[in-house]
């Protein structure tokens, strides 16, 4: 069973208690951007076996979004943290890194 921590009431909830929300740090296109931009935001999405980001709604409990980092093959959680980011925090790609050595957030270092 999945359990994530809420980064903001700090409750340990199991995913009965949460609303997945889908892939996080996706880039919204607004007014003026092509149609193909418009599509990739709307139907493209990773899938990786490994290392992704996600985010989730704390929906028994404070009903806050959250973005949490996780291994979608081992269900190993590497962090949660405040869904008001455009990118993983440092301390959360450090994180990772320890446990996955070599890992890069979209082939940045």
């Amino acid at each position: 069973m999945l359990i994530l921590t809420c980064p903001y009431c700090g409750i340990e909830a199991d995913e009965t208690e949460l609303a997945s929300g889908g892939e996080a740090h996706l880039t919204r296109h607004g007014p003026g951007t092509s149609e193909d931009d418009f599509s990739n935001y709307l139907f493209t999405r990773q899938n990786p076996l490994g290392v992704h980001f996600e985010r989730w709604r704390h929906a028994h409990g404070c009903g806050k979004w959250f973005h949490a980092a996780r291994d979608t093959g081992t269900l190993e959680v590497f962090a949660t943290y405040p869904a008001q980011t455009a990118e993983p925090p440092k301390t959360v790609c450090d994180a990772i890194r320890k446990r996955r050595p070599g890992w890069t957030w979209q082939g940045t270092a």
